[in-house]
């Protein structure tokens, strides 16, 4: 949805689109449409967005931005992360009223999840 000033695209570099997107279905339910061998974009995500093909990878240590998933169950989700072959950066921290992990997808690139219900 188009909103005025608002994210309305994110896009990220994948060295593996086909694992890059296997994990994402499976993880998070995300829906792909591919754009020829090189691109492919993603909705069912609250923000759509896209991989291209590159050996590059979005990580906070080299100044990459970080987004953040929410789970209701930050356990389950983490289980399906490893589960899908997701690399947990960071296991589970406690924070002022929260909880955080950070993990990897395939072609590298890190994320977070993060929760405010306790286990």
């Amino acid at each position: 949805m188009k909103a005025h000033e608002k994210v309305n695209y994110l896009e990220f570099p994948a060295a593996n689109l086909e694992a890059t997107k296997a994990f994402l279905e499976t993880v998070f339910c995300w829906l792909f449409s591919d754009f020829g061998a090189d691109y492919c974009s993603f909705s069912e995500a609250s923000v759509d967005g896209g991989f291209y093909r590159a050996e590059l990878a979005s990580k906070t240590a080299k100044d990459g931005a970080l987004v953040v998933f929410y789970s209701e169950d930050l356990e389950a989700t983490q289980v399906k992360i490893e589960t899908a072959d997701g690399v947990i950066l960071k296991a589970i921290f406690d924070f002022p009223g929260e909880r955080c992990f950070h993990f990897c997808e395939p072609s590298g690139n890190e994320f977070a999840v993060w929760s405010d219900l306790q286990a």
